[in-house]
Protein backbone atom coordinates (compact mmCIF):
# COMPACT_ATOMS: atom_id res chain seq x y z
CA UNK A 1 0.00 0.00 0.00
CA UNK A 2 1.25 3.45 -0.93
CA UNK A 3 1.55 6.38 1.46
CA UNK A 4 0.58 9.91 0.47
CA UNK A 5 1.42 12.61 3.00
CA UNK A 6 -0.84 15.60 3.53
CA UNK A 7 1.33 18.61 4.32
CA UNK A 8 -1.43 21.08 5.25
CA UNK A 9 -0.47 21.20 8.91
CA UNK A 10 3.06 22.30 8.16
CA UNK A 11 1.39 25.43 6.80
CA UNK A 12 -0.91 25.52 9.85
CA UNK A 13 2.16 25.83 12.08
CA UNK A 14 3.49 28.63 9.90
CA UNK A 15 0.22 30.53 9.99
CA UNK A 16 0.07 30.30 13.80
CA UNK A 17 2.76 33.00 13.84
CA UNK A 18 2.01 34.58 10.48
CA UNK A 19 5.65 34.20 9.46
CA UNK A 20 7.56 32.23 6.82
CA UNK A 21 8.40 28.97 8.53
CA UNK A 22 8.03 26.07 8.56
CA UNK A 23 7.70 26.01 4.78
CA UNK A 24 5.38 23.29 3.41
CA UNK A 25 7.31 23.34 0.13
CA UNK A 26 10.44 22.10 1.90
CA UNK A 27 8.25 19.64 3.80
CA UNK A 28 6.96 18.16 0.56
CA UNK A 29 10.50 17.42 -0.57
CA UNK A 30 11.45 15.81 2.75
CA UNK A 31 8.35 13.61 2.66
CA UNK A 32 9.22 12.32 -0.81
CA UNK A 33 12.84 11.69 0.13
CA UNK A 34 11.61 9.76 3.18
CA UNK A 35 9.48 7.34 1.16
CA UNK A 36 6.14 9.04 0.54
CA UNK A 37 4.75 8.19 -2.89
CA UNK A 38 2.50 11.22 -3.13
CA UNK A 39 1.96 14.68 -1.67
CA UNK A 40 -1.49 15.95 -0.72
CA UNK A 41 -2.49 19.54 0.00
CA UNK A 42 -5.85 21.24 0.43
CA UNK A 43 -6.19 24.73 -0.98
CA UNK A 44 -9.13 26.04 1.01
CA UNK A 45 -11.23 28.96 -0.14
CA UNK A 46 -10.17 30.96 2.94
CA UNK A 47 -6.46 29.99 2.49
CA UNK A 48 -6.21 29.16 6.19
CA UNK A 49 -3.07 27.07 5.70
CA UNK A 50 -1.89 26.22 2.16
CA UNK A 51 -1.92 29.33 -0.03
CA UNK A 52 -1.51 30.02 -3.74
CA UNK A 53 2.23 30.57 -3.49
CA UNK A 54 2.63 27.23 -1.70
CA UNK A 55 0.66 25.38 -4.35
CA UNK A 56 2.65 26.89 -7.21
CA UNK A 57 5.99 25.91 -5.66
CA UNK A 58 4.80 22.51 -4.46
CA UNK A 59 3.78 21.72 -8.03
CA UNK A 60 7.30 22.58 -9.14
CA UNK A 61 9.11 20.44 -6.56
CA UNK A 62 6.92 17.32 -6.29
CA UNK A 63 8.40 14.43 -8.26
CA UNK A 64 6.01 11.61 -7.28
CA UNK A 65 2.45 12.89 -7.69
CA UNK A 66 0.49 15.84 -6.41
CA UNK A 67 -3.05 15.40 -5.12
CA UNK A 68 -4.85 18.74 -4.83
CA UNK A 69 -7.81 18.65 -2.47
CA UNK A 70 -10.36 21.34 -3.24
CA UNK A 71 -13.99 22.33 -3.12
CA UNK A 72 -16.08 21.97 -6.28
CA UNK A 73 -16.09 25.69 -7.12
CA UNK A 74 -15.34 27.67 -10.28
CA UNK A 75 -12.36 29.38 -8.61
CA UNK A 76 -10.77 26.09 -7.59
CA UNK A 77 -11.45 24.50 -10.97
CA UNK A 78 -9.56 27.34 -12.65
CA UNK A 79 -6.64 26.97 -10.23
CA UNK A 80 -6.51 23.19 -10.77
CA UNK A 81 -6.39 23.60 -14.54
CA UNK A 82 -3.58 26.14 -14.21
CA UNK A 83 -1.64 23.97 -11.73
CA UNK A 84 -2.15 20.56 -13.38
CA UNK A 85 -1.82 18.21 -10.40
CA UNK A 86 -1.87 14.51 -11.20
CA UNK A 87 -5.00 14.13 -9.09
CA UNK A 88 -7.75 16.43 -7.86
CA UNK A 89 -9.72 15.23 -4.85
CA UNK A 90 -13.07 16.97 -4.52
CA UNK A 91 -13.99 17.48 -0.88
CA UNK A 92 -16.79 19.22 1.02
CA UNK A 93 -15.78 22.47 2.64
CA UNK A 94 -17.31 24.62 5.36
CA UNK A 95 -15.56 27.74 6.61
CA UNK A 96 -16.42 27.09 10.27
CA UNK A 97 -15.04 23.54 10.39
CA UNK A 98 -11.65 22.77 11.90
CA UNK A 99 -11.09 19.93 9.45
CA UNK A 100 -13.17 18.13 6.83
CA UNK A 101 -16.07 16.61 8.74
CA UNK A 102 -17.50 14.11 6.26
CA UNK A 103 -17.80 12.96 2.70
CA UNK A 104 -19.23 14.68 -0.34
CA UNK A 105 -22.95 14.83 -1.02
CA UNK A 106 -22.66 14.09 -4.75
CA UNK A 107 -26.42 13.65 -5.13
CA UNK A 108 -27.01 17.28 -4.12
CA UNK A 109 -25.68 18.58 -7.46
CA UNK A 110 -24.80 15.61 -9.61
CA UNK A 111 -24.65 17.55 -12.88
CA UNK A 112 -22.14 20.01 -11.41
CA UNK A 113 -19.81 17.21 -10.38
CA UNK A 114 -20.14 15.64 -13.81
CA UNK A 115 -19.19 18.94 -15.49
CA UNK A 116 -16.22 19.60 -13.20
CA UNK A 117 -14.92 16.06 -13.68
CA UNK A 118 -15.28 16.41 -17.45
CA UNK A 119 -13.26 19.66 -17.37
CA UNK A 120 -10.50 18.07 -15.30
CA UNK A 121 -10.40 14.99 -17.51
CA UNK A 122 -9.90 17.25 -20.52
CA UNK A 123 -6.57 18.23 -18.92
CA UNK A 124 -5.64 14.60 -18.14
CA UNK A 125 -6.21 15.12 -14.41
CA UNK A 126 -7.53 12.13 -12.49
CA UNK A 127 -10.46 12.90 -10.19
CA UNK A 128 -11.07 11.44 -6.75
CA UNK A 129 -14.23 11.92 -4.70
CA UNK A 130 -13.94 12.01 -0.89
CA UNK A 131 -16.91 9.95 0.24
CA UNK A 132 -18.35 8.34 3.35
CA UNK A 133 -18.26 4.51 3.31
CA UNK A 134 -21.67 3.81 1.79
CA UNK A 135 -22.40 1.78 -1.38
CA UNK A 136 -24.76 4.51 -2.59
CA UNK A 137 -21.83 6.90 -2.77
CA UNK A 138 -19.89 4.41 -4.88
CA UNK A 139 -22.74 4.26 -7.39
CA UNK A 140 -22.79 8.05 -7.60
CA UNK A 141 -19.02 8.25 -8.05
CA UNK A 142 -19.27 5.76 -10.92
CA UNK A 143 -22.17 7.65 -12.51
CA UNK A 144 -20.31 11.00 -12.57
CA UNK A 145 -17.20 9.32 -14.08
CA UNK A 146 -14.81 9.70 -11.16
CA UNK A 147 -11.58 7.72 -11.38
CA UNK A 148 -10.93 7.26 -7.68
CA UNK A 149 -12.80 7.24 -4.40
CA UNK A 150 -11.13 8.24 -1.16
CA UNK A 151 -13.03 6.66 1.71
CA UNK A 152 -13.49 8.97 4.67
CA UNK A 153 -12.07 7.05 7.64
CA UNK A 154 -12.73 9.75 10.23
CA UNK A 155 -15.66 7.98 11.87
CA UNK A 156 -13.68 4.73 12.04
CA UNK A 157 -10.77 6.59 13.65
CA UNK A 158 -13.05 8.04 16.34
CA UNK A 159 -14.71 4.77 17.39
CA UNK A 160 -14.02 3.84 21.01
CA UNK A 161 -15.71 0.45 21.45
CA UNK A 162 -14.78 -2.75 19.66
CA UNK A 163 -18.35 -3.23 18.46
CA UNK A 164 -18.49 0.23 16.88
CA UNK A 165 -15.02 -0.17 15.42
CA UNK A 166 -15.90 -3.47 13.72
CA UNK A 167 -19.17 -1.99 12.43
CA UNK A 168 -17.43 0.97 10.84
CA UNK A 169 -14.61 -1.16 9.47
CA UNK A 170 -17.19 -3.44 7.83
CA UNK A 171 -18.68 -0.46 6.02
CA UNK A 172 -15.24 0.46 4.71
CA UNK A 173 -14.61 -3.13 3.53
CA UNK A 174 -17.96 -3.36 1.72
CA UNK A 175 -17.52 0.04 0.09
CA UNK A 176 -13.96 -0.77 -1.00
CA UNK A 177 -14.94 -4.05 -2.60
CA UNK A 178 -17.91 -2.58 -4.40
CA UNK A 179 -15.83 0.31 -5.78
CA UNK A 180 -13.05 -2.00 -6.91
CA UNK A 181 -15.57 -4.25 -8.69
CA UNK A 182 -16.85 -1.19 -10.57
CA UNK A 183 -13.34 -0.34 -11.74
CA UNK A 184 -12.70 2.56 -9.39
CA UNK A 185 -9.34 3.04 -7.69
CA UNK A 186 -9.81 2.96 -3.91
CA UNK A 187 -7.88 5.08 -1.41
CA UNK A 188 -8.62 6.07 2.18
CA UNK A 189 -7.81 8.81 4.63
CA UNK A 190 -8.73 11.06 7.56
CA UNK A 191 -7.88 10.44 11.20
CA UNK A 192 -5.51 7.57 10.46
CA UNK A 193 -2.45 7.27 12.68
CA UNK A 194 0.29 4.88 13.78
CA UNK A 195 -2.11 3.00 16.07
CA UNK A 196 -5.22 2.54 13.94
CA UNK A 197 -3.92 2.25 10.39
CA UNK A 198 -3.20 -1.49 10.16
CA UNK A 199 -6.82 -2.72 9.90
CA UNK A 200 -7.23 -0.33 6.95
CA UNK A 201 -4.01 -1.57 5.37
CA UNK A 202 -5.38 -5.13 5.54
CA UNK A 203 -8.18 -4.20 3.13
CA UNK A 204 -6.58 -5.33 -0.11
CA UNK A 205 -8.77 -3.18 -2.37
CA UNK A 206 -7.37 0.02 -0.83
CA UNK A 207 -4.27 1.02 -2.80
CA UNK A 208 -3.18 4.13 -0.93
CA UNK A 209 -3.72 5.93 2.34
CA UNK A 210 -3.44 9.64 2.96
CA UNK A 211 -2.10 10.74 6.35
CA UNK A 212 -1.30 14.26 7.48
CA UNK A 213 -1.99 15.26 11.06
CA UNK A 214 -0.52 12.15 12.70
CA UNK A 215 2.72 12.38 10.73
CA UNK A 216 3.19 16.12 11.29
CA UNK A 217 2.38 15.65 14.99
CA UNK A 218 5.03 12.95 15.37
CA UNK A 219 7.46 15.10 13.41
CA UNK A 220 7.38 17.69 16.21
CA UNK A 221 9.21 15.14 18.38
CA UNK A 222 11.13 12.98 15.90
CA UNK A 223 11.62 15.17 12.84
CA UNK A 224 9.68 14.89 9.60
CA UNK A 225 12.07 12.46 7.90
CA UNK A 226 11.76 9.87 10.68
CA UNK A 227 8.01 10.39 11.10
CA UNK A 228 7.42 9.55 7.43
CA UNK A 229 9.93 6.67 7.52
CA UNK A 230 8.19 5.22 10.59
CA UNK A 231 4.86 5.14 8.76
CA UNK A 232 6.40 3.67 5.62
CA UNK A 233 8.05 0.92 7.68
CA UNK A 234 4.75 0.22 9.43
CA UNK A 235 3.00 -0.25 6.09
CA UNK A 236 5.85 -2.35 4.68
CA UNK A 237 5.88 -4.60 7.74
CA UNK A 238 2.25 -5.44 7.10
CA UNK A 239 2.82 -6.83 3.58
Amino acid sequence: MKLAVNIDHIATLREARGENEPDPVIGAGICELSGAEGIVCHLREDRRHINDRDLKLIREVVKTKLDLEMAATDEMLKIAIETLPEIVTLVPEKRQELTTEGGLNVASDKSRFENIIKELHSKDILVSLFIDPDPRNVDLAFEVNADIIEIHTGKYANMRTEKDLISELSKIVITSRMASEQGLIVTAGHGLNYSNVLPIVNITEIREISIGHAIISRAVFTGLHKAVEDMVRLLDRNK
